[in-house]
């Protein structure tokens, strides 16, 4: 028996409550509707009381709510301040807690697919969670072998809570959709569900997190916990302490705050080009800030059920996009963009036009260090959002070809989290280091 809420009607009721709350409150609050852009839109006890509701519906729901309330978070950076406040605790929290399920389902589950002598596995087992998230939850313990070992549980039902969340969410898309200016939920809905089957696979995640471990055993930026055990529904792995990066956020010191942002920078980038593999979930829940003798802090990384393959690593167009991009390349920039599949055949651009669209985004990029704000966020955010804007015409126009919808999406996520941690980081010496195509192959000189 399931201890998620999986009743259709019980469910499609809770997240119906949403949109129908956020409405009814911004007819109370004067008319003005929510995702405004003026200070004035709606007083700061209104955004308070939707936050606290969209925390408890989510959270309470886990599944595929929660699954978008944690990847919505990460985008709060481009949220006006005076909305974005009341908001952020809220979306934080989704991002590391959720309601626990009960202790004798976690007993029933352990029981069912590690066999009921499960106890003798462990010297120790903590019966109280030390993280629940969406579809799972995570125990502390001890391996028979005196391992501290981290034991993720998936909820029973899950799967079919996600799949039903996700499509219910997305009907609600576009009322869900002033939350974020300038950002389309919907597609990033389709992409979740997508997504589940994968995610719901122990046994892919927990291939995908041995090949991370093998590769940075001895690395020393990135920690990553190696498998120790995995069956259907349970996947246990090595224990890491640290601060999670939610923490980081909220009261960390600016030398923590540049430190995380730099090494989340790196394993975004070399994580492909290591492992063939893109870490597809980087919110700040699956990130730890681990003290080190050495470099004075390693990043510790966590939660390998969304993957993306690339064999090759990140594709070289992107890194030759980029570098044409820099160098005011706008013909070829176009031409590329059109062969990829970013500029339909039947739309027509102007090429300095698309180059003005792209040149803020990759501002980072142009200089040595770079401190990524919340206001440098909605910046962007507002560029692409208000109608009259030509880049928001330009955009209109642009297609996002589905094989670089995970990597738009996870690199869009990441660079929310640098924004929230308010870094400053050498974007630039990681383009060079992992994204193939970024420099310019040298020609061999002649003799």
């Amino acid at each position: 028996m399931s201890d998620l809420p999986r009743k259709a009607v019980t469910r499609t009721a809770k997240l119906a409550a949403l949109p129908l709350g956020f409405a009814g409150r911004a007819t109370w609050g004067l008319g003005k509707r929510i995702g405004g852009r003026s200070a004035e839109v709606v007083a700061r006890e209104l955004q308070q009381r939707t936050a606290e509701q969209l925390f408890k519906v989510l959270g309470e729901l886990k599944g595929g709510a929660m699954k978008f309330g944690q990847a919505l978070s990460v985008f709060e950076s481009a949220l006006p301040e005076e909305i974005a406040g009341p908001y952020r605790a809220a979306l934080t929290r989704l991002q590391d807690a959720a309601p626990p399920m009960p202790t004798r389902t976690v007993h029933t589950v352990l029981t069912e697919r590690l066999g009921e002598d499960w106890r003798e596995l462990f010297l120790n087992f903590e019966d109280k969670p030390s993280a629940a998230a969406s579809i799972g939850q995570v125990h502390r313990a001890v391996w028979h072998d005196g391992r501290e070992v981290a034991v993720k549980v998936q909820y029973p039902g899950a799967g079919e809570a996600l799949l039903s969340d996700l499509t219910q969410l997305s009907r609600f898309a576009k009322l869900l959709g002033p939350l974020i200016p300038g950002m389309d939920i919907k597609p990033l809905i389709t992409e979740l569900r997508d997504r589940v089957s994968e995610e719901l696979d122990y046994g892919l995640e927990a291939a995908a997190q041995r090949e991370h471990a093998e590769e940075f055993a001895d690395d020393p930026d990135v920690l990553v916990p190696d498998v120790v055990h995995q069956s259907d529904q349970v996947l246990v792995t090595e224990w890491i302490d640290g601060i999670p990066l939610a923490e980081v956020i909220a009261d960390g010191t600016e030398e923590q705050r540049d430190r995380a942002g730099q090494l989340l920078a790196r394993f975004l980038f070399s994580g492909p080009a290591r492992t063939g593999l893109l870490h597809a979930d980087p919110h700040p829940g699956n990130f730890r800030l681990l003290p080190d003798d050495q470099e004075g802090w390693r990043l510790g990384v966590l939660d390998f059920g969304t993957v993306d393959r690339l064999p090759g690593g990140l594709p070289i167009t992107i890194g030759e996009c980029l570098r044409m991009t820099l160098d005011g390349e706008a013909e070829a920039v176009y031409e590329m963009l059109r062969a990829e599949g970013f500029v339909k055949e039947e739309i027509e651009l102007e090429p300095d036009a698309v180059l003005e669209y792209l040149l803020p985004i990759i501002e980072p990029a142009e200089v040595e260090a770079f401190t990524f704000t919340r206001g440098w966020m909605r910046a962007q955010a507002a560029r692409i959002a208000d109608m009259r804007s030509p880049a928001h015409q330009l955009g209109k126009q642009l297609n996002l070809p589905p094989s670089y919808l995970l990597i738009h999406r996870v690199t869009l996520s990441t660079i929310g989290v640098l924004c929230q941690l308010n870094a400053t980081v050498r974007l630039r010496d990681e383009l060079e280091s992992w994204l193939p195509g970024f420099l310019p192959e040298e020609v061999p000189e002649t003799e």
